[in-house]
């Protein structure tokens, strides 16, 4: 029997791709040069000639930021540790679980990035007997600034000391120690080794209501893992920055993805003396092959919700927050499962389980155009014998891409209840995208109302502007609004949507996308122009001129050299005929935007530290940072929660709309404690070798962050796939959880591989999960 808290789910969809037929991701950006208006297409209704309005194209300008650099990359930025005081310790007390002081600044303000605090409270607290807690914020807090520096524990989960901590931490392992020479520092101990495993002894710490740093030192040639989302090896290395910041974007190498989870487990080795028995830490990668090597595993989770990087050196590791507070938990291991199993059972939860049939066959692709489509997709999986357990649908099954609402032309209620009869019959599962965003209506156009909005918009659902009108974004419908999950009556109004629409089609889980959240244009874009809409986004959608992917396979024009000259040839003359917005400029001629601290106030938009953002500007192609919320919480210090919120509000509705039933989620933005209610998919991956190698550790990676339900695109999403990639990573993807796919489906593109061939190839792979023993009832619905 699989169990999720503790291996990796057996999760998988086949993913190929067309070399012609391909398209670009459904939330990968094209820039370029774009008509403001389409033309204006027209046609005979009942015999009468009619014509439709022109289509407003939002422009590539919108969605363009201030010129930023990082200040990783920056030759003027300032080394907070050689101006700032650091902190002294006082008023120390002792109490059965630890102690509390105040920590006061050492010298004169520096003020380098924000507004330095004055005072701040220290807590140490011995949890349990393998967890101690660490955290510093102001102590000065009050409903004016709470949401500066506290992390509800609403939202995500504080963890607090056991009911028999007091007994139990008597045995803890680790030991901490601090000082004030010569400014306040701590050091925690693993007793069993000695081993000073978290050590800020030699910097200060830092802190500022728009910038916290604090570092530690880690031996050399170390071996950390975690701190995600980002594509990279599962064993981060010693010159590498970890950006924590949402972010919609098709899955780059080593920048900030969809989710964040500051969370890293520390694994050291130690040789064993023969004669003694004492322990050498081990700091060389060579070892020697006839030693005896024993290992231990800690692992520290900084509970902080803010943007912030974090700095991977050669012996040290250094946290850079935006703003909030010093939230640390130290977990004692020794072991990576018992560090695994506390930082469940105390910070995220366990695993959601799962029901049974999301263990099996996922088919999906983006543009299947409608229910007779997907019927043949199914209807061939049966000709060819190959188990199939769910059918997965993209953003083309709804009404102008507007949640909750299907196209009556393409995939109408009627139909789709004739269609989803056959497929529940025959033990398979519908599993829709649902996107972050709720499109707002024209008021000038009667037609175009949408009762998912009115319903919102009428309980003050959704997220505003500091002057207190609508925040209105651009997404696929055009411009949206952005559910506040903060509000009271979110949760009803989500739960009321998703339960509708499941009455009129049957769904069986939930695909969230969009959820970081993202949005086309810098800021409440949509202000004053909803009478355009629909518009239609800065950038080309799958299927229009100049969007068609001339792309080939690794290796292919090695042996298709003709085809592949065609191809590049295509690609060439595309390019030229839809030039893209040419790069900016680079160097010192540059004029970037460096902002810096004014008393009393903070730069929310344009903090003054400059994270190494893989967009730049904190609002490009998102929620911009001043977003509201009901309780006057603003985006900037929430902003790497909202897709967490939104999985358990979809969670709770599902619920409701399909009692009895274990929720089924795949998420795309995630925070720690996401793993309790939903799964996730790695994203836009691209159809190359070294996206399938990565797909590893990325699923390795989320199995630390508590989140096992997780698989990535199989034989990638962006791109074109060759037959032995794809035949290589459908052979991995029988070990991953959740490989969604968006691409043809097999047989669907038949020159694109052999249909016999695949069919045997097929059944041979997922043949094992057949053995498997089944669940009874009571195990799983």
């Amino acid at each position: 029997m699989l169990c999720p808290s503790t291996a990796i789910a057996i999760f998988f969809t086949l993913h190929i791709l067309a070399l012609t037929n391909a398209q670009n991701a459904d939330d990968g950006l094209v820039s370029g040069s774009i008509p403001s208006m389409t033309a204006a297409p027209s046609a005979e209704i009942s015999g009468t000639p009619t014509s439709f309005r022109q289509i407003f194209t939002v422009p590539s300008s919108a969605d363009a930021g201030a010129t930023l650099i990082p200040n990783i990359q920056d030759p003027q930025a300032v080394d907070a540790q050689t101006v700032c005081p650091g902190y002294k310790a006082s008023n120390v007390v002792r109490n059965n679980l630890g102690f509390t002081a105040t920590l006061t600044l050492a010298g004169e303000a520096c003020n380098i990035y924000g507004n330095d605090i004055e005072a701040l409270n220290l807590t140490v607290q011995y949890q349990s007997a393998d967890r101690l807690a660490v955290r510093i914020n102001p102590a000065f807090v009050d409903a004016s600034n709470q949401s500066f520096y506290i992390l509800p524990d609403s939202i995500v989960t504080q963890p607090t000391a056991d009911p028999d901590a007091g007994s139990t931490s008597l045995g803890s392992d680790l030991s901490l120690v601090w000082s004030n020479d010569p400014t306040f520092s701590f050091t925690v101990y693993r007793m069993s080794t000695g081993d000073a495993i978290f050590s800020t002894s030699g910097t200060k710490v830092v802190y500022e209501d728009q910038f916290i740093e604090f570092a530690s030192t880690l031996p050399e040639n170390y071996n950390l893992y975690g701190l995600g989302e980002t594509i990279h090896e599962l064993r981060l290395g010693n010159n590498f920055t970890k950006t924590l910041y949402n972010a919609d974007i098709g899955d780059p190498i080593d920048e900030n993805l969809y989710g964040s989870h500051p969370f890293y487990l520390d694994t050291r080795y130690y040789e064993v003396d023969p004669t003694t028995g004492n322990l050498s830490l081990v700091t060389s990668n060579e070892t020697n092959a006839t030693g005896d090597y024993i290992s231990y595993s800690h692992g520290v989770y900084n509970r902080n919700s803010h943007g912030q990087e974090i700095l991977l050196r050669a012996t040290n590791i250094t946290w850079r927050l935006l703003g909030g507070s010093i939230d640390l938990y130290i977990y004692a291991g020794p072991t990576q499962p018992e560090v695994t199993k506390a930082y469940q059972m105390s910070a995220v939860g366990l695993p959601a389980m799962q029901q049974y049939f999301t263990f099996g066959y996922h088919q999906c692709r983006w543009g299947y155009a409608n229910w007779t489509q997907m019927q043949e997709i199914v209807d061939n999986f049966e000709a060819f014998n190959i188990p199939l357990e769910n059918i997965w649908t993209d953003i083309d099954y709804m009404n102008q891409y507007r949640d909750f609402d299907n196209d009556q032309n393409t995939y109408s209620y009627s139909e789709g209840e004739t269609f989803l009869t056959n497929l529940h019959n025959g033990g398979r599962h519908w599993i829709p995208i649902i996107d972050a965003a709720i499109y707002v209506p024209n008021p000038q156009n009667a037609s175009d109302n949408y009762t998912t909005f009115t319903n919102g918009n009428t309980t003050n659902t959704f997220m505003k502007n500091p002057d207190g009108s609508l925040y209105i974004g651009d997404v696929w419908p055009g411009y949206t609004v952005f559910p506040d999950w903060l509000s009271p009556s979110s949760g009803d109004w989500w739960t009321n949507e998703m339960t509708t629409w499941h009455e009129k089609v049957a769904y069986d889980g939930a695909w969230i996308d969009m959820s970081e959240a993202a949005s086309f244009c810098v800021g409440s874009c949509g202000s004053g122009n909803i009478t355009m809409n629909p518009v239609h986004p800065s950038f080309r959608l799958p299927g229009e001129p100049g969007n068609v992917i001339y792309t080939y396979p690794e290796g292919f024009n090695l042996t298709n050299a003709t085809e592949a000259t065609v191809a590049s040839s295509l690609s060439a003359s595309q390019a030229s005929a839809y030039p893209t917005a040419s790069a900016s400029a680079s160097g010192t001629d540059v004029d970037y935007l460096r902002t810096t601290p004014t008393p009393g106030v903070r730069d929310i938009n344009h903090p003054p530290y400059v994270i190494n953002n893989v967009h730049g500007d904190l609002a490009v192609h998102a929620v911009s940072p001043n977003a509201t919320h009901a309780d006057g919480t603003v985006d900037y210090d929430i902003h790497n929660v909202w897709g967490h919120q939104m999985l358990n509000a979809t969670y709770n509705a599902l619920l409701s709309a399909i009692p009895g039933v274990r929720p089924f989620i795949i998420g795309r933005s995630t925070f720690p404690g996401s793993g309790k209610w939903a799964g996730h998919w790695g994203g836009d991956n691209t159809s190359l070798w070294a996206y399938m190698y990565f797909s590893i550790s990325q699923a390795l990676s989320f199995g630390l962050f508590g989140v096992p339900m997780f698989g990535v695109d199989t034989c990638g999403f962006n791109g074109n796939s060759g037959e032995e990639l794809c035949n290589r990573w459908m052979q991995l993807s029988e070990f991953d959880d959740d490989d969604d796919d968006d691409t043809p489906r097999p047989f669907f593109t038949f020159h694109m591989i052999d249909r016999d061939f695949f069919a045997e190839s097929s059944k041979k792979k997922i043949s094992p999960f057949l053995l498997l023993p089944p669940f009874s009832q009571g195990d799983v619905h």
